[in-house]
């Protein structure tokens, strides 16, 4: 780990704009910076401005951006509302790492790629233009969606696929002011410039994730993994799934573990909506969802992986 100077900020007006790395639980900064990935000169730790409360907000729930992932997921008004998004996080990580992580770092962390992690590996992520070791080499966990020829990495985290799947808003506040961007639209796709994971600008802050009102229905999150715990997942997929009179009435999904970001196909949900569940619609669904999804070798497997989870998700979340 190389040398570096620490501050604690005493609000949020000293973590806006700052060109300081930001600090908060550092489950994954700390990881990094011991690798060398990470070189940050500056930290600002931001664990004392605030921003650790989870509020009811018109009839959904603000979570502050400090709040830790043990916390929000033991709340009862998220487990009883949104129990997706607690069992995502409950799926994830040990109970050590949860009670450090929090809601902005955890929508803020770096993929767990090999190369990515390994300073003596070509990693566009890591060094733009030096190229991606993944893509002929070990890609067993790489993404099968939205990749490009210069990034197929995934987004290892599970908190953010059920903030996608619940459509919920990411609060941001940068020297021009506030702005709310989608949990959909958060992070990237790696495109030409996979260096950058998310939309935050320069000196912008996390400050917060806003909860529409609940869907009644049910929330399920299943996560296939290597091992029953503390691994990232194979596939995943977060589902809110309301049933009436034999039809799916609505319909919100979201998947982990296949792309550069949490996935969302909203055509998959309209096909959904309306329709008497079975095989055939489900098997349609996970048509549409993989039309596009290209293998490299290693990772070929997570292409009828993802069409058996979701039709047993989807199963599972209409009875049938």
């Amino acid at each position: 780990m190389r040398a570096f100077s620490y501050e604690r900020a005493q609000g949020l007006t000293d973590a806006v704009g700052t060109s300081a790395c930001l600090i908060a639980g550092g489950t994954n900064l700390l990881d990094l910076m011991k690798l060398e990935v990470e070189t940050p000169e500056a930290l600002l730790d931001v664990t004392r401005i605030g921003l650790d409360r989870i509020e009811v907000q018109d009839n959904g729930l603000r979570i502050g951006a400090l709040v830790s992932n043990s916390d929000c997921a033991a709340d009862d008004r998220v487990r009883q509302g949104w129990s997706v998004l607690s069992r995502a996080i409950l799926s994830g990580a040990s109970p050590q790492l949860r009670n450090k992580a929090t809601t902005g770092g955890n929508l803020c962390q770096r993929t767990r790629c090999p190369y990515f992690m390994d300073n003596h590996s070509p990693c566009n992520k890591r060094q733009p233009g030096s190229g991606c070791a993944a893509i002929d080499g070990v890609n067993r966990n790489q993404a099968i969606l939205g990749a490009s020829d210069a990034c197929i990495a995934t987004y290892p985290g599970d908190m953010a696929v059920a903030l996608a799947a619940l459509e919920a808003q990411v609060e941001i506040t940068g020297p021009q002011g506030s702005r709310q961007v989608s949990a959909r639209d958060f992070h990237r796709l790696p495109g030409d410039d996979p260096s950058r994971d998310n939309v935050l600008e320069p000196g912008e802050v996390i400050t917060g994730v806003t909860l529409p009102a609940p869907v009644k229905g049910r929330h399920i999150y299943r996560k296939v993994r290597e091992r029953s715990s503390y691994a990232f997942a194979l596939v995943s997929v977060a589902a809110v799934v309301r049933m009436e009179q034999g039809r799916i009435a609505h319909a919100q999904l979201a998947f982990g573990s296949l792309a550069h970001k949490p996935w969302t196909d909203p055509r998959i949900e309209a096909l959904l909506v309306g329709e008497q569940p079975g095989p055939a619609l489900f098997a349609k669904a996970a048509e549409m969802l993989l039309e596009d999804a290209q293998g490299r070798g290693g990772n070929d497997f997570k292409i009828p992986l993802a069409r058996r989870t979701l039709a047993a998700v989807l199963a599972e979340a209409t009875g049938d």
